[in-house]
């Protein structure tokens, strides 16, 4: 399986969000080191995976007993 690998910006003009909001509330909240993004050679770069993402975006389904949180998590509780 070959995977998409995507920079910060690339990342921004697919899902329309803005680079800052990436950086700064989604990374270890929605997306997770090791899992949706990475990086390479232990560097500052991060590469986002396109296809984790994705599915992610479109599988991503809130139980009805959840409560969303002001950070973008959720508390199931």
């Amino acid at each position: 399986m070959t995977n998409t690998y995507l920079t910060t910006q690339e990342l921004s003009e697919r899902i329309k969000y803005d680079i800052r909001t990436i950086r700064e509330r989604l990374n270890d909240s929605v997306l997770l080191e090791g899992t949706h993004y990475f990086r390479p050679f232990g560097g500052r770069k991060i590469l986002y995976i396109w296809e984790r993402i994705e599915e992610d975006m479109f599988n991503h389904q809130v139980d009805k007993f959840s409560i969303p949180m002001a950070n973008g998590g959720v508390c199931n509780g």
